[in-house]
């Protein structure tokens, strides 16, 4: 097998944590020049975006020297720019550092923050913010929690370690542990595994379950619940890690996660700034064997889930819920 040769170093160095866009020109198209690849990638509402940058010089080359538009289309060339940053609603709670050493982070993040740079969120990313505070430029994701959940997060130190990391992910390595504030239903037998199949596709905002071989396999046992608001907490183990599985199994059980705006039904996303009734979903605990130095982890969340801390104010006021 040959192996892939790796694509040169960027020219242009990070912007407020974020890279640069790398991009590759395919090897085989009907372009005559670099500007008529970019502009039929990135489509006719982003045209005068991309007219913009290479009239400013902002599209370089491995050089670091500005490619013009009317530059001869070479399959196989990399160009790299940086895209014009979103304006974005700070997140105001913290994003603290659980562990750290020479190979790894861990962060506990607080709800409504992104993991790493996607769509509108950009700067305002676990990964960018982290990057400016620590003076890790380097620094990257093993692997993503949703925006709307909180909690452990781990990241690698050294480009060259991510692979390793990444893996213990993708084989199942690493003990999650989560816990939910949901309602509490006394005919609900717990514990319970449940097992089906999701799927989401692209371009929708939720993923469903259908018929056929369970993909995704959730444990879902007790932690307390009260009479006086009908609340209860639980603790949630997913064998898999397919996307919302949590949140899609224990909408199924009858006991949604509150705060959920996608399930059981997708209600209206409320403004930017808007931080109130976070979803109440943690990723409370991590366990793995460091597949670089051997070490045994063991970390947990020092977050708490407002829903069942203090009903009465969660969905209060700008920063109720962290």
């Amino acid at each position: 097998m040959r192996r892939r040769t790796p694509p040169p170093p960027s020219p242009l160095p990070q912007r407020e944590g974020v890279d640069p866009v790398r991009v590759r020109l395919p090897g085989e198209g009907h372009w005559a020049t670099v500007g008529e690849h970019l502009a039929e990638r990135y489509g006719a509402a982003r045209a005068e975006a991309v007219d913009a940058m290479f009239a400013a010089g902002r599209v370089v080359g491995a050089d670091g020297r500005a490619v013009p538009a009317d530059t001869a289309y070479v399959p196989g060339m990399f160009v790299w720019f940086h895209r014009d940053l979103p304006a974005e609603e700070p997140v105001p709670f913290p994003l603290e550092i659980v562990y750290r050493d020479e190979h790894i982070v861990v962060a506990d993040k607080p709800h409504f923050l992104a993991t790493t740079p996607r769509g509108s969120h950009v700067t305002e990313t676990a990964l960018a913010r982290l990057r400016r505070e620590l003076g890790l430029p380097a620094l990257g994701a093993a692997h993503r929690l949703d925006r709307l959940t909180a909690g452990l997060v781990l990241f690698t130190v050294r480009p060259e370690e991510r692979g390793a990391y990444q893996t213990l992910f993708r084989d199942r390595l690493v003990r999650k542990v989560y816990e939910a504030v949901a309602p509490y239903d006394p005919g609900l037998a717990l514990p319970v595994t449940v097992r089906s199949r999701i799927v989401k596709e692209r371009g929708t905002l939720t993923a469903r379950e259908v018929p056929g071989e369970p993909n995704a396999v959730s444990r879902v046992e007790p932690a307390g619940h009260r009479a006086d608001d009908g609340l209860a907490r639980y603790r949630l183990t997913p064998q898999t890690g397919q996307t919302h599985q949590l949140r899609v199994h224990m909408a199924a059980l009858g006991v949604p996660i509150l705060g959920d705006p996608l399930y059981p039904e997708v209600t209206a996303s409320g403004p930017a700034g808007d931080f109130r009734r976070p979803l109440q979903l943690l990723a409370r605990e991590l366990e793995f064997t460091d597949p670089v130095t051997g070490a045994e982890h063991r970390l947990r969340s020092g977050r708490t889930l407002a829903a069942w801390s203090s009903y009465d104010t969660w969905g209060g006021g700008r920063g109720v819920g962290q």
